[in-house]
């Protein structure tokens, strides 16, 4: 068994231990979710956790770790009577990204319940986890049913396996930690306050700090055992001080005044709900006891608020997480003192592991420039064209809006999420097949129909129906996939006026955050000048994108076939990373092309190569004043796609009814 890491060796990172610690003495906390960058000891510091755990009691043989002083009377392996039980360290399950839902829940043999009417199960993770850690690496990129399935079982604190009417039902209460990095993508707000704290983590910028996290490291991956001996010191005083803190902790006394300060704190940061509130006082409580205190002092509301609030302060999903310390400072000393009986209500100093809240965002708002268009010049066909003389800075977007649903034609295979139709392992069944491997979703309907010939040839004599393998149909399913949405931005010196180049962000913007509501993978092309550039690669982190997006300057040419070609190109390397993800391509432009030989006709051609393998796309016209061209809808054809204005992209236009990507003329 390999020797963990330590956990009073993690160098630095006070927030993150300290919120770790928090849970061991009061799971009721609400688990932990750890973001920040690669390489910053966020898994190193989970797994090391488990090892400061308390042991448990379970009963022998229970697969379910049944408590054998009250033990859970609906197990499946149950009812327990009193008799013996085991004492054991508390587990540390971790959930693969991957995993199956057969994995997560557990499988429930179907084929044996319908012909011989036992419930034949195998436990999954979360059955595993029962009284333990649930560690979900990378929590961000786990999978829409397996969310479901998480937040169901936080929620009830218990699992559910059903089957076509055959159900297992079990005890799933866990401490939940999970870390990712926002870079790959943010999370389902509804996964997001399910944690009762969140932890900000970044390398340390001090050279001493960080030649002391290489020393320990290289001593530990020479010798893990000697390493581990040499720190069994302050972990066994940290596993006494874990334990003396759930002692006293039903003895710690929440008073009034930290009451009122906590309900001030949460209105005042516009949380929703009331989770925020009850996470504060649990941990505000839990922090007095691992200081071995009786009572809550403001101090501990102000390190409670700075690690539950910043995921769920009310913000955009592109605004950073953090908290606005000093108005933290204003409401508790506002809202301090009124109570008799609260010893000390002034906030307090930063207890250690304190500072967990962000700054407030400076405002970038551009400065200087005039809102001014480009002077148009004579192109080719004596189409007017933009000077491109210079080049603009970057212009802040316009306030998003509710954009009108662009989805891809056909029905596809790709992972889950909720733009365009595919064949999934859940939504609405459309169908029956014969299964392939493991029979996962029973289609009854087609089993019994199959089965029903065979009945008399089988002697089937009683009332039971006889089924054998072959009679076995898996259901298809229809729901929703998550698309790849490239998004091809002209940068140009036609869209460089400032009003209309806010517009154009505010558009791009607003399905930036269509594409985070329905779990999409995005990517950024940009084209001005002489050239086109890849601005994002596609990712799954869409604020990345919008990020890109606020810093784009404009100016120059227009070389649009360099900017299809680059995109084309883009689609080209990414399809053979991830065939199953269908793209869909957004072409953000007014549809003029100048610059080098024959620039129109360059552009055709390029469009076309989408068009050829059957690309998906839409152009958003920008074109704007009394007189139009039409040249984006020209290019939407060579495209094979379809053209809307900015107007008709809003959901709540007078333009008609929600336009999806139209198929290529046959």
């Amino acid at each position: 068994m390999t020797t963990p890491f330590p956990f009073t060796a993690v160098v630095g990172q006070d927030d993150l231990r300290l919120a770790l610690l928090l849970n061991a003495v009061s799971p009721a906390v609400g688990g932990v979710l750890v973001r920040g960058e690669k390489g910053t000891a966020k898994s190193t510091a989970v797994r090391a956790l488990s090892a400061l755990m308390p042991t448990l009691d379970v009963v022998s043989g229970c697969r379910f770790s049944c408590d054998p002083g009250s033990p859970d009377p609906g197990c499946p392996d149950g009812p327990h009577g009193p008799g013996a039980y085991e004492t054991r360290a508390a587990r540390m399950v971790e959930l693969p990204v991957g995993a199956s839902e057969d994995r997560l829940v557990g499988a429930l043999d179907i084929e044996r319940a319908l012909s011989e009417g036992v419930k034949a199960f195998e436990p999954g993770l979360l059955a595993d986890a029962h009284r333990g850690i649930l560690y979900v690496d990378e929590v961000n990129l786990l999978h829409d049913h397996l969310v479901d399935l998480l937040l169901d079982a936080a929620a009830m604190g218990a699992s559910y396996v059903e089957r076509e009417g055959v159900s297992v039902r079990h005890a799933a209460r866990f401490l939940l930690v999970g870390t990712m990095n926002p870079e790959e993508g943010e999370l389902r707000p509804q996964l997001l306050d399910r944690f009762g704290l969140t932890v900000e983590v970044a390398a340390s910028r001090e050279p001493d700090q960080r030649v002391e996290v290489v020393r320990r490291r290289l001593a530990y991956d020479d010798d893990p055992a000697a390493f581990a001996a040499r720190w069994a010191g302050e972990e066994a005083a940290v596993r006494a001080r874990i334990v003396a803190a759930r002692d006293l902790l039903p003895s710690v006394r929440l008073g009034d005044g930290a009451l009122r300060q906590i309900a001030a704190t949460c209105a005042a940061f516009e949380v929703d709900g009331m989770r925020a509130d009850i996470v504060m006082a649990r941990t505000a409580t839990a922090l007095a006891a691992w200081a071995g205190r009786t009572d809550v002092l403001a101090e501990d509301v102000r390190q409670a608020a700075l690690l539950a609030l910043p995921h769920r302060r009310r913000r955009n999903p592109f605004d950073a997480p953090g908290l606005d310390e000093d108005k933290l400072d204003e409401t508790l000393e506002e809202f301090g003192g009124s109570d008799d009986d609260d010893p000390d209500p002034d906030p307090g100093p930063d207890g250690p592991g304190g500072g967990g809240g962000g700054q407030p965002e400076p405002d970038d708002a551009p400065q200087g420039g005039d809102d001014t268009a480009a002077r148009p010049e004579a192109g080719e066909g004596g189409q007017p064209q933009p000077s491109g003389a210079g080049e603009q800075s970057a212009v802040r977007a316009s306030e998003p809006f509710r954009t009108k649903v662009l989805s891809v034609p056909g029905i596809g295979e790709g992972a889950a999420g909720r733009r365009s139709r595919a064949r999934t392992e859940h939504g609405r069944t459309t169908g029956a097949r014969r299964p392939r491997g493991a029979l996962t979703k029973l289609h009854l309907a087609a089993t019994v129909q199959a089965a029903a010939p065979h009945q008399r040839a089988r002697g089937r004599s009683g009332p039971g129906l006889v089924v054998r393998r072959d009679d076995l149909r898996q259901a298809t399913r229809e729901g929703r996939e998550g698309n790849l949405v490239l998004f091809v931005v002209d940068a140009s010196g036609s869209m460089a006026a400032r009003q209309r180049m806010s517009a154009v962000k505010g558009a791009v913007l607003s399905l930036l955050l269509d594409a985070y509501q329905r779990r999409d993978k995005v990517g950024l092309v940009t084209f001005r000048g002489t050239g086109a550039d890849v601005a994002l690669p596609p990712t799954s982190s869409v604020d990345a994108a919008a990020a890109r997006l606020e810093t784009l300057p404009t100016g120059g040419r227009t070389p649009l076939a360099a900017g299809l070609l680059r995109a084309h190109d883009v689609l080209r390397v990414e399809r053979l990373r991830d065939p199953a993800r269908r793209p869909l391509v957004v072409l953000v432009t007014d549809g003029r092309a100048t610059g080098g030989p024959e620039p129109v006709a360059l552009a055709g051609r390029a469009a076309r190569l989408f068009a050829a393998d059957g690309v998906a796309s839409v152009v958003v016209d920008c074109e704007s004043g009394p007189v139009r061209l039409g040249l984006a809808g020209q290019l939407a054809g060579e495209l094979g796609g379809t053209a809307v204005t900015l107007d008709e992209l809003r959901a709540d236009s007078i333009a008609g009814l929600v336009k999806d990507v139209q198929r290529r003329a046959a």
